[in-house]
């Protein structure tokens, strides 16, 4: 029975399996290692998951899902045709494709798995993606921080010599930079910083208003089909500007074109803000380290690192270029696997040891005098602190005949108990006493895997001791059962291969942007591949795939470059420019 390793990204999740001395993406039906996170329900109630639930994006954005990792450990709903979801079961639905694409690949049941997670994650975070991972019917063996794991297989592949390294994770919503030392074979994580709401969605979001304020525009103004179309745009003049100097978005409403001509200095310029963010980032991270010294290179990795704008702006903090991981996209999916045949013993990778850091300091609420009604933080774990970690202190009494000692357990940086993540409570007896006489030793011991042990020890021989357990995937048996039992009630989309649903979508789609004999074009098709997936010869189906894809693709260049769009109607036959900028 096999481990896999999982990056569960925003925008694409990869799966992984460490066997016969390396690591090895597992490919979904469709053949690609990325597996898009989306999710669609159909009118039958089945969802759609991957490639063809992002195409819906565009046909049916209302009962389409995606970048909902963003909102893990949030109260935050989705509501999706009739259904509502919650973004943790929205991943499990990406997790339970992962796990059968491993299955099929691997001819062998999947239960267990390692599943990396933005570093600064915090236990809600982490916590709501073990809870999606036990309704995708998986184990989590560990969560691993997505630099850690791109450190990892970055540091097994090169092989190099002892250095300190900065790796950068720019992902579709979240951001990790982290520090690593590496000596033989340590890999060392001596500080990390994060945000959990900055990635390459921003940028999509800069560009769209960028589009919709050029054009006189709002988004509340387009039809949602329309507003998903321009997103989709955006995303792909973004990435075309690391090759060319610009790129035309453009999108058309009722009988109204619109577009925007985006060159790298407009780019730049709506990046700035965003940018300034990483530059906080970074400098969080140099900040939390406990050892200075040169960092001898900046890795970047995460689908938005290979944007040429973040490049740039790097090379200019730096003063000199970053270095693109090999394979960025799937770097952490591979370190994810990595660790996977690590946890399970492989003879080869015994002697490759790897430590990770405190995201966030952990304590209790602590009280200035009897008349304090305002706690704050006393920290026994601070952040950056190398794992295991296990720090005790003493906790006095503050009124006369005082019995017991109540510690209230956070997660977090503020000064004020209340403006940190509470993660638990426990109580210890102690003999009434006048006020500062007795005491209570409290430990803290935060292990490799995120669990934090909590315990207490009183001057009058009482002693406690509590995991401290998240009450968002520790749920009651009943309420996990019903958890469980909701998911198993969502099927799959059982209407032809992945491959297929994919093909049907995306003409679907173009039908949609479409107009004219293309339109009429795209309509044949659909019939096309409806036919084709009522046929039970594979050979047929596959052989319909690979000439519709071929035509789709010719489609869809031509829907994206279409000078009739651009024909204002000038007199003299010359072109005009577009809207009043």
């Amino acid at each position: 029975m096999a481990m896999i390793g999982i990056d569960l990204g925003t925008t694409n999740s990869l799966v992984c399996v460490y066997r016969s001395g390396k690591a090895e993406l597992i490919p979904n039906e469709i053949g690609t290692f990325k597996t898009s996170s989306a999710v669609c329900v159909m009118p039958d109630g089945s969802v759609l998951v991957g490639a063809a639930a992002r195409e819906r994006l565009i046909t049916y954005p209302k009962d389409t899902a995606a970048s909902f990792k963003v909102w893990m450990g949030t109260e935050r709903t989705f509501r999706l045709g009739n259904k509502q979801f919650k973004p943790e079961e929205l991943s499990a639905l990406v997790l339970r494709q992962l796990k059968q694409d491993a299955q099929r690949y691997l001819g062998e049941p999947v239960e267990e798995a390692v599943i990396s997670v933005p570093a600064y994650f915090n236990d809600d975070q982490r916590c709501a993606t073990k809870f999606a991972a036990q309704l995708a019917g998986l184990e989590v063996r560990r969560l691993i921080n997505e630099p850690s794991a791109a450190a990892l297989y970055h540091r097994y592949r090169s092989a190099g010599g002892d250095c300190q390294m900065m790796i950068i994770d720019f992902g579709g919503g979240t951001l990790d930079v982290s520090i690593v030392e590496c000596f033989e074979n340590i890999i060392e994580i001596t500080a990390i910083a994060g945000d959990n709401h900055l990635g390459g969605d921003d940028i999509d979001r800069a560009i769209v208003a960028c589009f919709c304020d050029t054009n006189g525009l709002t988004a509340e103004r387009l039809e949602p089909s329309v507003l998903a179309s321009l997103y989709r745009k955006a995303e792909a003049a973004k990435i075309a500007l690391s090759a060319a100097d610009s790129a035309e978005i453009n999108i058309r409403q009722g009988e109204t074109s619109f577009r925007l001509t985006l060159t790298r200095e407009l780019l730049r310029k709506l990046c700035d803000p965003l940018f300034q963010r990483v530059r906080t980032v970074i400098s969080q991270a140099m900040k939390n380290r406990e050892r200075s010294g040169r960092i001898d290179d900046v890795i970047l990795v995460g689908g938005s690192s290979q944007l040429s704008v973040l490049g740039d702006f790097l090379e200019e903090l730096f003063g000199r270029r970053p270095t693109v991981a090999a394979g960025p996209d799937e770097i952490v999916a591979l370190g994810a696997g990595l660790c996977a045949g690590i946890r399970e013993r492989a003879e080869e990778l015994q002697d490759l040891v790897m430590t990770d850091v405190c995201p966030f300091s952990l304590g209790v609420a602590t009280y200035n005098g009897p008349r304090d009604q305002n706690p704050h933080m006393a920290f026994l774990i601070q952040r950056s602190s190398i794992l295991p970690a296990s720090h005790s202190e003493n906790f006095y009494t503050l009124h006369d005949n005082q019995d017991a000692l109540r510690f209230r357990i956070y997660q977090g940086e503020g000064y004020f108990a209340s403006e940190n993540l509470k993660l638990g409570e426990l109580e210890i007896r102690v003999p009434p006493d006048l006020a500062g006489k007795q005491y209570a030793a409290v430990t803290f011991t935060y292990d490799i895997d995120g669990i934090l042990h909590v315990s207490a020890r009183s001057s009058g021989g009482d002693y406690r001791d509590k995991l401290i357990l998240n009450p968002h995937v520790h749920l009651t048996e009943a309420e996990h059962a019903q958890a469980l039992e909701r998911m198993k009630q969502i099927r799959l989309s059982a209407q032809g291969t992945q491959k297929e649903q994919l093909l049907l979508e995306k003409a679907l789609r173009l039908y949609q942007q479409t107009f004219g004999s293309r339109r009429e074009f795209a309509a044949g098709l659909i019939e096309y591949i409806r036919t084709g997936m009522e046929n039970d010869s594979r050979i047929a189906r596959e052989r319909m795939c690979r000439e519709v894809q071929e035509q789709l693709a010719e489609l869809e260049s031509e829907a994206e470059h279409d000078p009739v769009e651009w024909n204002f109607g000038a007199e003299d036959g010359s072109e005009e420019s577009g809207p009043d900028e």
